[in-house]
């Protein structure tokens, strides 16, 4: 495994909270299509050299480095929302119940 990688971290534009992580020299090269048509026109958020060592605010950092060697990309999930999803649980459940 590479021991660093100088990261492009991009926002998406169609949803908060959603950002792909991107090998610097690369760039979006190895990012699918389809999953950029879902992301929507990346915004650059901020560059920053990943590391073993570096603790990452919201992911795994050893997760976050494997997926950049191994797929050239890293798709950071916005936070689920508890009541929001249990709500939709609710709202599912009470639409079998019928």
């Amino acid at each position: 495994m590479t021991q660093k990688i100088i990261c492009d971290i991009y926002r998406s534009a169609k949803k908060d909270g959603l950002y792909l992580y991107v090998p610097k020299l690369k760039g979006l090269a190895d990012v699918p299509e389809a999953l950029l048509d879902m992301f929507g026109q990346p915004q650059l958020a901020f560059s920053m050299v990943l590391t073993p060592q570096k603790q990452l605010v919201k992911e795994d950092i050893t997760k976050v480095l494997a997926a950049l060697n191994e797929k050239g990309y890293f798709l950071q999930l916005p936070p689920v929302n508890e009541d929001d999803y249990m709500q939709a649980v609710n709202q599912h459940n009470s639409k079998l119940a019928k």
